[in-house]
């Protein structure tokens, strides 16, 4: 199959059997790759109502559908689970040089289920697949085992792979590509419940093209534009993510405020990280290099060396943490990275914690006499710690904010800024507060909100307006951002990069020169052979959303989780209420225009037949109401696995294993 590889990876862990499926034609048409192979996988195999960390649960691995041509800033993978952080649908996108790897060896997707009956990890040497011991890699940071797995098989080979935290279901443990690149929202817990520590790869093959000589000037010309566009080349390769901190309002201890560009502390700032920058780091075959090398110049930590640190990290580990030394921050990440965590996960959890710490709803008796005071950087670093291992106060954080205000009770809930467990803030209605709302993954910042927002890269983001691609977010807020879910599911589908500042030119191939996803439909014609038109693109966008939609469905979401969060102070006052009727008056269009139910907020059986979904229609017809979703099911602190903690001892070696 032409664009495609032709074959879906299989892994029974339990039966220990590995089988290869034909990639059914009709799924690579309607569904194009990644996120869409997933979010279609999941909705047919995960049986509502189950435990995340049960070995019914299904892990999902897929390169986009362009990953692997050639076409720059496409090194993209997508992880996909029933989340045990939120209860939901869990995916996260990550890059580095393992997807494009997978990708050559042969696979489409990998769908692993049921559980190994000892530590294992999955070596992929192109076709010959096998299941192997990690009894001895068992307690070892991400850092560690992708060494060591080059070590046994090859400096060539590209390693995913959970730390400690994965091990011992921390619910916002992560997946970690090639040391640096993380694919959130809880599927490092996933990996651990089922024993499985790593999948290895070496891929030596090529992806076949339909017509390789139109395509390969097609990438020519997209690559381009990232060599000499001006904001490209000064800004995204100079500073990547770290130019949000003068722009995107991060926020400071718990959302108390928004900080603009001159209330950022000055040694957090874009040049001020220039001070620790070894070099730069890119994915494989990205032109842009938008990360940077850093390494720490004193400290416990001094002279480790790691990639990649992000905007994400600087806001939600410090500024909304209240803390501001960048050493500490730059540790912060590598302990996350080392361990395997989701940085954002990581530090809305932290965060929250230390609001009703601050507040007086828990004390030093609840953390075990753990000081979290706002400015204390030791202390915070301790928790990760305990974190990592589930010891003391560190086992109840490791459920995350929304599990830990439900077991703390005593009002917490009411600080627990969260659509569907998972926070991006605190902001009044518009179109924020309904990207948030509507996201197919909780709240969260790259479903639709910031193409349809037009926050980032403004020129570009004013030129899809300008040309009528879209409608300006004032004019039409709802169909803004309709397009700003179908541009990012399309991204996630053929394997593009976001970028470090998600602008237009980075998520949508060739936006530069042609309408919309006339790029697109032309990059993915010439690779694959099937004919993919701008209609066929926005139809399959809707797919991928609308399943993802039905399978929280299933797990009890209804219009009434379709939230706008508010301070404490705000709840039940005029201006309180004024606002939630404003929101549910967008999101009343937002359903009409998707064709869901305006009630309930279930797609409509009309509009899914209409997508060449009626299976979804009978499913959620013939199995309906599903209980109320409440979070991810909670388990006895006592039933985790604990232990890893990081000592003395390993810190060396850890410092010795970090990428340079």
């Amino acid at each position: 199959m032409p664009g495609w590889r032709g074959t879906i990876l299989r892994i029974d862990l339990t039966a220990e059997k590995i089988t290869k499926q034909p990639l059914d034609k009709s799924v690579a048409e309607n569904f194009i790759g990644g996120r869409g192979f997933n979010s279609l996988t999941l909705f047919k195999e995960v049986k509502p109502g189950i435990d995340p960390l049960s070995p019914e649960n299904v892990l999902c691995l897929a390169p986009g559908a362009l990953t692997g041509t050639g076409l720059p800033l496409s090194s993209r993978i997508e992880v996909s689970t029933l989340s045990p952080y939120s209860g939901i649908l869990g995916d996260g996108n990550a890059g580095g040089d393992f997807p494009t790897f997978l990708k050559r060896a042969g696979y489409d997707q990998v769908v692993i289920t049921g559980k190994a009956k000892n530590p294992a990890y999955l070596w992929i040497d192109d076709e010959n697949v096998e299941l192997l011991d990690a009894s001895e890699l068992r307690g070892k940071t991400t850092w560690e085992t992708t060494d060591i797995l080059k070590e046994i098989h090859g400096k060539d080979v590209k390693v995913a792979c959970i730390g400690q935290a994965g091990e011992n279901m921390v619910r916002f443990a992560t997946t970690m590509f090639d040391k640096h690149a993380s694919a959130a929202r809880g599927s490092g817990a996933v990996w651990g419940s089922k024993n499985l520590k790593a999948i290895a790869v070496r891929g030596t093959g090529k992806v076949e093209l339909a017509r390789p000589e139109d395509f390969k000037q097609l990438a020519k010309e997209d690559r381009q534009f990232f060599l000499k566009d001006k904001v490209q080349r000064e800004v995204i390769a100079v500073y990547g993510s770290h130019i949000g901190m003068m722009h995107w309002k991060p926020g400071k201890r718990y959302f108390e405020k928004y900080l603009s560009g001159d209330e950022v502390p000055r040694a957090l700032r874009p040049e001020a990280w220039k001070e620790y920058e070894i070099g730069r780091y890119a994915c494989y075959g990205c032109p842009v290099g938008c990360k940077n090398t850093y390494q720490i110049p004193e400290g416990e930590y001094a002279g480790e060396i790691n990639s990649a640190l992000e905007f994400e990290c600087i806001h939600c580990l410090g500024t909304n943490c209240g803390i501001e030394d960048p050493i500490a921050i730059m540790e912060m990440e590598n302990l996350a990275d080392k361990h395997g965590m989701c940085v954002i996960g990581l530090g809305n959890t932290i965060a929250f914690v230390k609001e009703l710490y601050n507040l007086g709803i828990i004390t030093r008796k609840d953390t075990g006499g753990l000081s979290l005071d706002w400015e204390d950087r030791d202390s915070q670093i301790e928790l990760i710690r305990q974190i990592v291992s589930r010891e003391g106060f560190g086992n109840m954080v490791a459920e995350g904010m929304y599990s830990f205000a439900k077991i703390t009770g005593r009002g917490a809930m009411d600080y627990c800024y969260h659509v569907k467990g998972l926070s991006r803030g605190l902001h009044p209605p518009g179109i924020f507060s309904l990207a948030h709302a509507t996201s197919t993954r909780g709240a969260d910042h790259l479903r639709g909100r910031v193409w349809a927002s037009g926050e980032n890269d403004q020129g570009l983001v004013r030129e899809p307006v300008d040309r009528e691609f879209m409608p300006g977010v004032h004019d039409d807020p709802v169909r803004a951002l309709t397009i700003g879910e179908r541009v990012a599911a399309i991204a996630d589908a053929i394997g593009r990069c976001k970028g470090a500042v998600i602008s237009w030119a980075a998520t949508v191939p060739l936006i530069h020169r042609y309408p919309l996803f006339e790029g697109v439909g032309k990059l993915l014609t010439t690779a694959t052979g099937f004919e993919f038109s701008q209609s066929h693109l926005e139809e399959a966008a809707e797919r991928i959303y609308i399943i993802e939609r039905a399978f929280n469905i299933r797990q009890g979401i209804t219009r009434k989780h379709d939230r706008m969060p508010q301070r404490v102070e705000l709840m039940g006052t005029s201006q309180g209420e004024e606002e939630l009727k404003e929101h549910d008056r967008m999101l009343t269009e937002y359903y009409r225009m998707h064709g869901y139910d305006l009630k309930t907020g279930i797609p409509a059986r009309e509009r899914l037949e209409s997508l060449g979904l009626k299976f979804v229609a009978d499913e959620l017809e013939a199995h309906g109401p599903y209980p109320d979703w409440d979070g991810a099911p909670l388990m006895s602190l006592e039933e985790y696995p604990h232990g890893g903690r990081v000592h003395e001892s390993e810190m060396e070696q850890d410092r010795e294993t970090g990428a340079a």
